[in-house]
């Protein structure tokens, strides 16, 4: 207790030498050495200790364990055994030894442990698979078939092991008799479907080929008729749609998926970036969104597509929140998706009236990232709707504009912060590039043209561009005022 530890040993040992039977003195000492990092006194305590009774043969595992920390692969293999013979042929017996058999070069020997792991639990095919590895692993793949087909003929229904003989058969190069063993493990109903859909996903990642194809259209009308309903079996055939840009296709199995099981975190990002792509309903996307965080609150990404849903639909304060997790769930460690946070937090600042706080953000993400697009656009726009800094304003827009030429986006955004600053010649040229790239010009350009004009002193043709924007999307609170008046208002 006073931290005398040299001491203390000394006291202990004396205890166990006065009393060399006591069970409780010798592991104490046992357990205190092995803290102290003298792990061979700890393992002659235990040494003693079984040799002094019978009954205390039960500690041969903690022996094993200390010897294979010593790295004295003779002294544990011996204790393995010792162990082995006290309770039987046990898994973590066998593949220990297997291990350090391995690592001393002595395959026969591991093979042997394998096998009589395999004799002891017939017709279990997860030790065969063990011992198939093994044997794949170093080059003996005869050997390997020779054991899996003895394996089949004895118990013919195991769908891994005809996926295990699929591999190996591929491998020496017979293609046919693979793929027939593929087929049959994928028509097995008692294997699967998640394995299966490894297996399918393996094949899917290989070059695409005619042959190919053919047993993939083959394995995916057995498994959908079997595992029709597994989530795993669905995402790799979306992943398959998905690969053949059948991109509709693929989002309903992502969705049926996701929706039988949101377990799998790739399969809802999937469903997510998707929809995004697609441009599909906000709140539809956030239905998802909301299922990921809840599912998976450690992927800060989930927090990010969150508050970008809830942002669309302007929950500011709900985004807000979004956006802050993910930061504090990322902790800086992706960069560029802090960079995104942070963008995207400086865009729902300003909506909810956080201007300080917004500029701010946008400030953060320029410093690490001085020509990001979205940045430099809504800043310079922002800068130009709050009338301040219009010169740094003018800098961002012009710097999108040389880059963009044929960006609507952004020629808009310049041709407003040249209007603020009373350019309207300027401001007038550059929003007619903007309309000239635009199908169909949203409402809040068509209103700004209408001010420049104004400006211009185009009234009529002015009131002409009002009314086109009446109705569309981001117009001013002015617009109808400046309509029924024929006048601009600020």
């Amino acid at each position: 207790r006073v931290n005398r530890v040299d001491d203390a040993m000394e006291y202990g040992m004396r205890a166990v030498e006065a009393d060399p039977e006591n069970k409780y003195y010798n592991l104490v000492m046992a357990e205190a050495f092995t803290k102290q990092g003298e792990l061979e006194k700890a393992a002659q305590i235990l040494e003693n200790l079984m040799e002094n009774s019978d009954e205390n043969q039960n500690y041969i595992l903690d022996l094993a364990s200390l010897y294979l920390s010593l790295g004295d692969s003779d002294k544990a293999l011996e204790a393995l055994n010792r162990a082995e013979d006290f309770y039987g042929i046990a898994e973590q017996l066998t593949l220990q030894k297997q291990r350090i058999y391995l690592r001393k070069n002595n395959l026969n020997a591991a093979i042997k442990e394998g096998e009589k792991l395999i004799e002891a639990h017939p017709g279990n095919s997860q030790y065969v698979l063990s011992l198939v590895e093994i044997l794949f692993n170093n080059g003996r793949t005869n050997q390997a078939l020779e054991l899996v087909n003895q394996s089949l003929e004895a118990y013919p229904n195991q769908g891994d092991l005809q996926l295990a003989a699929y591999a190996l058969y591929k491998d020496i190069g017979e293609i046919d008799r693979a793929e027939t063993l593929m087929l049959q493990a994928f028509s097995n109903v008692d294997l699967e479907g998640k394995v299966k859909a490894e297996a399918f996903g393996e094949v899917l990642r290989e070059p695409k080929t005619v042959r190919r194809d053919s047993l993939m259209n083959r394995l995916e009308k057995r498994m959908m008729a079997i595992n029709g309903d597994d989530p795993e079996v669905l995402a790799v055939l979306a992943d398959r749609l998905m690969i053949n840009n059948q991109v509709e296709e693929a989002l309903a199995l992502y969705e049926k998926s996701v929706n039988i099981s949101p377990a799998n975190a790739q399969v809802l990002q999937a469903v997510i970036t998707t929809k995004f792509e697609m441009q599909s309903d906000f709140a539809e996307i956030e239905n998802y969104t909301e299922v990921a965080v809840d599912e998976h609150p450690e992927r800060a990404e989930f927090w990010f597509f969150d508050g970008t849903a809830k942002l669309a639909q302007k929950k500011g304060e709900e985004a807000e929140v979004s956006f802050l997790k993910s930061l504090e769930v990322n902790r800086g460690r992706n960069k560029q998706l802090d960079l995104l946070v942070k963008a995207s937090l400086g865009d729902t600042y300003h909506m909810i009236g956080k201007k300080t706080e917004a500029f701010e953000k946008y400030e953060q993400v320029l410093a690490s990232k001085p020509e990001d697009e979205h940045v430099l656009n809504n800043y310079a726009y922002f800068l130009s709707l709050s009338k301040k800094d219009l010169e740094k304003a003018r800098s961002m827009s012009e710097n999108l504009v040389k880059r963009f030429p044929n960006n609507s986006t952004y020629l808009d955004t310049h041709a407003w912060v040249l209007f603020q600053l009373q350019d309207y010649e300027n401001a007038k040229i550059f929003m007619e590039k903007a309309l000239e790239n635009e199908d169909k010009p949203s409402g809040v350009m068509l209103e700004h043209y209408g001010d420049i004009l104004y400006h211009l002193g185009n009234r009529s043709e002015a009131i002409s561009f009002w009314k086109q924007a009446e109705g569309g999307d981001e117009t001013s609170e002015f617009l109808l005022k400046k309509i029924k008046d024929q006048k601009y208002y600020d």
